[in-house]
């Protein structure tokens, strides 16, 4: 008798289906240079939507510079890059964004992948093969693609209670003091908001012989000198080993990298089967994102409006008891508390207000902390606030959801 493949398959998805965690793909177009507005499509019909959950931080993907560097770019070089970075994949364009991140974080090279998940991933993993021995200290809230590098490197695994230098510096201390290790966290902790210590993991980390790496995928473009990250902005980038960023959200485009030494990029480059054997980004989409760059290590401006459009809408919830999180970030997440609800929720200010925000469930976040994630961005308008908050206010009032004490 063969295998029930089918049902085991059926059985998988009803479960998800019982917790609310089953997950439904919004079908929207964005209208271009009307972001944060866009279209819903469903049953063969469209209508206008306000998006709130959106990582384009600054509204990025829209920017004219970004635009026009893509439409000469496809223009000039055609749509795909033809090949892996080491088989005709290396374009200028690609030469180009390299040395442009580099100097950002004030590093001797930098490396591209085609997502985020893929240079977190990749690297440590391959981090991992390079050391033999090799220990990894993780905080407990890293990302899901930081967490699947570290176990598919195969070393040793130690996770420290979130942002807590104490317990990462007990762990630290009892370890083989000759043995390699390594120290994973974020500099913003995109579910919650709030920052990593930057300089007190540093500070551990020198003074147990610890490499440190961070990823700054929340945190480049927004924060610091530049935009070069919240390291930058502590003052203490130039004590991280290895930077990882993404190009997909304050950057607008899409991909990741990392930025290091020379000797750590090249040993990446050349020994990280996650780089080895992919087609690279497209010139098209490397040209947008060499221009986003440019654009943001010059302007403070949609840093200072970003800050300023999430410090309103959090006051806002606030003032209508709402139950917004605390976040000292640009992050404004407001906290629901069961799966099921939180879809419902969602569901409601979708159908009925025309705002789309995703619902935030586990394994994103621990049960019971369901929670819808707002991103303000520049281009969202006090009208569009003051809608929201409107909305919230009343679904809250038809599910009979708890208020903010």
């Amino acid at each position: 008798m063969a295998f029930p493949y089918e049902p085991r398959f059926r059985a998988a998805l009803a479960s998800l289906r019982r917790e609310g965690r089953y997950r439904v793909f919004a079908d929207i177009v964005r209208r271009r240079g009307e972001y944060p507005q866009a279209d819903l499509h469903h049953a063969g019909r469209a209508r206008p939507i306000t998006v709130w959950c959106s990582n384009d931080y600054l509204g990025m993907s829209q920017h004219p510079k970004v635009l026009a560097a893509m439409h000469e770019a496809l223009e000039t070089t055609g749509g795909g890059s033809g090949g892996t970075r080491n088989i005709s994949g290396t374009t200028h364009y690609h030469v180009e964004l390299e040395a442009e991140l580099a100097d950002l974080h004030g590093k001797d090279a930098a490396l591209v992948f085609t997502s985020g998940f893929v240079s977190n991933d990749t690297t440590l993993s391959t981090l991992a093969k390079l050391l033999p021995g090799l220990i990894v200290f993780s905080d407990a809230l890293n990302h899901a693609s930081m967490i699947e590098g570290i176990r598919r490197g195969g070393g040793e695994k130690r996770v420290f209670r979130h942002n807590d230098l104490d317990d990462l510096e007990r762990q630290l201390q009892a370890c083989d003091a000759s043995a390699p290790k390594l120290i994973a966290f974020e500099s913003v902790y995109s579910m919650d908001g709030d920052f990593g210590p930057v300089a007190g993991i540093c500070a551990l980390a020198e003074k147990y012989g610890a490499m440190t790496y961070l990823d700054e995928v929340h945190g480049v473009g927004l924060y610091g000198p530049r935009g070069a990250g919240v390291a930058a902005r502590d003052g203490a980038m130039q004590r991280i080993d290895i930077i990882e960023g993404t190009l997909a959200k304050a950057f607008g485009v899409m991909g990741g990298y990392i930025a290091a030494s020379a000797e750590i990029v090249d040993c990446i480059r050349s020994y990280a089967p996650g780089f080895i054997f992919t087609t690279s980004l497209a010139p098209v989409l490397t040209a947008g994102i060499l221009a986003s760059v440019h654009h943001l290590k010059a302007s403070n401006a949609e840093r200072e409006r970003l800050h300023e459009r999430a410090a309103r809408l959090k006051r806002l919830l606030a003032d209508a008891g709402l139950p917004v999180m605390d976040s000292p970030s640009h992050i404004v997440p407001v906290l629901v508390g069961e799966a099921t609800l939180c879809k419902s929720v969602s569901d409601s200010l979708l159908q009925d207000h025309g705002i789309y925000v995703q619902p935030i469930n586990f394994p994103t976040v621990p049960r019971g902390t369901e929670r819808l994630r707002f991103t303000p961005s520049p281009v969202h308008t006090d009208e569009m606030m003051d809608e929201l908050v409107r909305a919230l206010d009343a679904v809250w009032t038809a599910h009979r959801l708890e208020r903010a004490a």
